[in-house]
């Protein structure tokens, strides 16, 4: 099989991790990007890297370039793309647009300009054109405009790669797989101690936790891949590479608890665990973390993301000075990371965080946040190495 270029899309701040996910699963020439990573594979490492990779929103698989300063010449640039290659005029397609352009200011306009130009070419070549379906098109076409420089890619994924399969029913504020994912290795998380979510919410971290350190592919539950569509679909190969992807899986020997104080959430997060066949690995008590205390001997990996008032109401103050006395008092030997986008919440936390990672939840500005609490006083610590 023949390499071509992909570029798997990320969010702010996980170009670095995507890359190195990349090449451990065997990507050649992995260049960073802005949110996006570019790299070479042929068409099995396409539906390994979909399978597989945690970080990635989207992989695109590019097929033009071209420079357009105006509505013309975009439409005849995507006119001399032929278009029967990947597409077949009984078959459904849609156009997504991203734009830095001062040439171009409305993606809507641009997607219309993209359609018309390969309706047209179907018209002419063919009598009849396929049609658009923004749900479940056959084909899902990525314009990317940056200045003038046009970037025509072919979506291999479909709906984004956030969109595992486990997580079925999500409470009030859930977070996006991807950003848990992330979070998860930027805290440096392989599965090696014991870990909790304190604010387990609708089960996510665990979740992805428990897929890092069992080493199973993020997106084996998911339903179906936008190139499952494509003519070239070669089941067997992927039955090959989900085969190849499931013998690397390992055990995991420690625990992974959640708490959550409301029912709702316990009952939610325990259906998702189910959805994703994590139930062995993953438990979920009903609890206020800020009348817990640690219960397991050895080191403790916390990763949660607690509320910050932008869609769940509470006194912030409060709330992050009770998070760091529990912190403080129930659980040392602990490393606790947690994401806040209320940067003032964290001086209320009374703990001085020795990372801070910049990072976005949805279009919030945020941090995680890395706090070490050591088994005795610090300094105790450092006098017994």
């Amino acid at each position: 099989m023949e390499n071509f270029q992909m570029i798997a899309k990320t969010l702010f701040g996980f170009e670095e991790i995507l890359a190195k996910e990349l090449r451990d699963l065997g990507a050649q020439d992995v260049h960073m990007g802005t949110r996006a990573v570019r790299f070479v594979g042929d068409k099995g490492f396409m539906y390994k890297a979909n399978l597989a990779l945690r970080t990635a929103l989207k992989v695109l698989k590019p097929i033009h370039q071209f420079r357009a300063f105006n509505d013309n010449a975009l439409y005849q640039g995507i006119q001399t793309i032929d278009w029967s290659q990947y597409l077949n005029p009984h078959q459904t397609f849609v156009v997504d647009v991203t734009l830095h352009s001062e040439n171009f200011n409305h993606s809507q306009f641009v997607a219309l300009k993209t359609k018309d130009a390969i309706v047209d070419q179907f018209r002419q070549n063919h009598g009849i054109r396929p049609s658009i379906d923004k749900d479940h098109p056959d084909l899902r076409i990525n314009v990317h405009i940056d200045r003038e420089q046009v970037s025509v890619a072919l979506d291999t994924s479909g709906a984004s790669l956030h969109h595992r399969g486990y997580r079925k029913i999500t409470n009030i504020a859930p977070i996006n797989e991807v950003l848990a994912a992330g979070m998860l290795l930027l805290s440096g998380w392989k599965g090696q101690s014991d870990f909790m979510d304190p604010m387990c919410g609708s089960g996510t971290l665990l979740i992805e936790a428990a897929m890092i350190a069992c080493n199973i592919p993020a997106n084996i539950n998911r339903k179906e891949f936008a190139f499952e569509k494509w003519a070239d679909w070669d089941s067997d190969l992927f039955d090959t590479i989900i085969d190849s992807l499931m013998k690397k899986t390992r055990d995991f020997p420690y625990t992974l608890k959640g708490l959550d104080k409301a029912p709702s959430a316990v009952a939610k997060a325990r259906e998702n665990i189910q959805n994703a066949n994590l139930e062995d690995y993953i438990s979920v008590t009903q609890a206020n973390f800020f009348d817990s205390e640690k219960e397991t001997q050895g080191p403790l990996q916390l990763v949660f993301n607690p509320p910050y008032g932008e869609r769940l109401e509470i006194d912030l103050e409060r709330f992050y000075r009770e998070l760091g006395d529990t912190l403080k008092q129930s659980y040392p030997g602990t490393e606790a990371w947690f994401i806040t986008a209320n940067l003032e919440a964290l001086k209320f936390v009374g703990l001085k965080p020795s990372k801070k990672i910049k990072l976005f939840n949805g279009s919030l500005e945020s941090r995680l946040v890395k706090y070490e609490l050591y088994a005795g006083s610090r300094k105790a610590k450092f006098q017994n190495q």
